[in-house]
């Protein structure tokens, strides 16, 4: 194992273990401000500079969690944010990346190994909550294998990072519950696209739907907030499957900022789903043959064959009784 495939994520202090954060950004007062959120949630900050610096010292010893701000996209931000994109993979550390709507197609083609947080022009709560993330996530045990002591300090630095969240105004931030983010069938479709489902597979998949049906149903859908408040039907697994139904139809590729757009959230929130459905097996990243910098989203095979079913069932006559 190379000196750089290891995580240097805690330091001993004067107390216990204080699980340590790397910062690079090239925005000074950004710098200045994540540093004093971190050191407020009772975390340490091992390093802190620009962005230029991952590129002079490759192996230079890492937190647990990085924060990296890509705000432009520029050519030394994409290199530093590739090469540590694969260091984080390899060393399990916790990666956290903003950047903006514009550099977002380049920022997300970077990070197609290490399942980094990415946030498109945060603010200061939505960085506390990602690093709440970070930190529930490095609890797992199949992470790391934690001692009980180090779990506890883990479990402990969460709430604290949740208390700070809820000060600074950010609603429902108290408990796990804020940096948990899980879809209620995630873990059902994880088992039923491991095991494979014999009766499905069996019977020929009918086509998809006509794409101006899918497109129909989407307008339809966005038409409700014209009436009522938009987060009354926010459901974006559901119209980002719609989207990318309705583009398989049509032949067409959806870029991630088009997908973002078209799941009704913020593109911070539509990227969390993205990335996890891109987990559990819904969707699939399609690197550009022209342009190896970009990356598109479409469906799985078994997703594209899961909402076929649906529409063919949606066209029975049962279902249109019901």
């Amino acid at each position: 194992m190379g000196q750089d495939d290891i995580a240097y994520d805690a330091v001993k202090d004067g107390v216990g273990t204080s699980v340590a954060v790397s910062i690079f950004a090239d925005r000074v007062h950004l710098r200045d401000e994540i540093s004093d959120d971190v050191r407020a949630a009772g975390l340490t900050v091992r390093d802190c500079g620009p962005v230029a610096a991952l590129l002079e010292d490759e192996v230079r010893p890492l937190g647990l969690v990085v924060l990296l701000d890509c705000a432009t996209g520029s050519g030394t931000e994409l290199a530093a944010l590739s090469r540590l994109d694969a260091r984080a993979a390899r060393a399990n550390i916790h990666l956290i990346v903003s950047t903006t709507v514009a550099a977002l197609e380049d920022v997300f083609a970077c990070c197609d190994q290490s399942a980094a947080q990415i946030l498109v022009e945060p603010s200061r709560v939505e960085r506390l909550v990602a690093l709440g993330r970070a930190l529930a996530s490095a609890s797992k045990p199949r992470v790391r294998e934690l001692s009980e002591g180090d779990r506890l300090t883990l479990l402990r630095l969460i709430e604290q990072v949740s208390e700070i969240a809820e000060r600074v105004g950010v609603k429902g931030a108290a408990g796990t519950g804020a940096f948990r983010f899980e879809s209620p069938a995630a873990h059902s479709w994880g088992a039923a696209a491991e095991n494979g489902d014999a009766r499905l597979s069996r019977a020929t998949r009918p086509p998809l739907p006509d794409p101006a049906l899918v497109r129909r149903i989407i307008r339809q859908r966005q038409l409700r907030a014209r009436y009522f408040d938009g987060e009354l039907f926010a459901d974006p697994a559901w119209d980002i499957l719609l989207d990318l139904t309705a583009a398989s139809a049509e032949h067409k590729r959806v870029s991630v900022t088009s997908l973002c757009i078209a799941s009704g959230v913020p593109p911070t929130t539509a990227l969390r789903w993205i990335s996890q459905m891109v987990e559990i097996g819904l969707l699939v990243r399609i690197q550009d043959e022209a342009d190896r910098r970009r990356v598109f989203i479409a469906l799985s095979d078994s997703a594209a064959s899961a909402m076929a079913r649906y529409f063919a069932e949606l066209g029975s006559p049962v279902a249109q009784l019901v």
